[in-house]
């Protein structure tokens, strides 16, 4: 049965994983993909730049194959025999290493939560308001992320965790936000989203859904025109946030009042 909310408070908040809870992209999954190449013997580097493009493509199984497609890097013919499912194995098998090396990173703590993350994690706890996941990464690297974040108590915090291939077409759209709103029993304009990209934003939007931009180094120059507020991150007291698009009704950091006045 739906849920309906007669005040102005979210019902539940919905975030994003990757560039949002963390600078995951940047900091983890890069670095992990680069010390998985390595380990396989192969001479690829993506770079910062070069990560940035590549982040076109969501997922990261995907964007192993457009890597592959778009740029032509040379495979060793001892690691991929010439078919299309051998392939797909060297992709999985890659990309199965890659989270390997990127969980070991997330446990060892080089990933630190964003600004404001936290603290506001907390206050909607606090207030009641209802925690969800929506992101492309694998289930295990959320956990990686949360756990080695709050404790391993925290991923009872989200009553949803919809991640990876929980829904066949990733991001640009709306799939996994139908998937969790339906899985949370509430309508989009009881929930709101925290994403990092435009894709992102996109899919949240695709499905109805009341949306708060967080940039990073990947995401600062894209479009959020349909957003409801952007802003450089969510901002702590004495750690204020920029406002980059959109109005933050005289607040320096983001509060559980601050949604609220975002989502009518």
């Amino acid at each position: 049965m739906i849920q309906t909310s007669s005040s102005g408070l979210p019902k539940a908040l919905i975030f994003d994983v990757d560039g949002t809870l963390a600078d995951t992209e940047r900091d983890g999954h890069r670095i992990a993909f680069n010390e998985a190449f390595a380990d396989l013997g192969l001479d690829w580097v993506w770079p910062d730049e070069l990560y940035g493009d590549l982040l076109v493509v969501a997922g990261g199984k995907e964007r192993l194959r457009h890597f592959i497609k778009a740029y032509q890097p040379e495979i060793p013919p001892a690691l991929v025999p010439k078919s299309k499912e051998a392939l797909t194995a060297f992709i999985r098998k890659l990309h199965l290493l890659k989270n390997t090396y990127y969980k070991a990173r997330i446990s060892s703590g080089k990933v630190p939560l964003r600004i404001g993350v936290r603290r506001l994690i907390a206050e909607a706890r606090q207030q009641g308001c209802r925690l969800a996941i929506a992101t492309t990464s694998s289930y295990e690297n959320v956990v990686a992320l949360v756990s080695g974040a709050f404790g391993p108590e925290a991923m009872d915090w989200f009553e949803v965790v919809a991640a990876g291939d929980v829904v066949p077409a990733k991001k640009p759209a709306p799939d996994i936000y139908y998937y969790t709103l339906d899985k949370l029993a509430l309508p989009p304009q009881d929930c709101l989203v925290i994403e990092d990209s435009q894709y992102g934003l996109q899919s949240a939007t695709a499905a109805g859904l009341p949306t708060l931009i967080t940039v990073n180094g990947y995401t600062k120059t894209q479009g959020f025109s349909a957003a409801r507020l952007v802003l450089s991150h969510l901002g702590d007291p004495g750690h204020p946030f920029r406002v980059l698009g959109g109005a933050a009704h005289g607040y320096s950091y983001v509060t559980i009042d601050l949604l609220s006045r975002l989502m009518g």
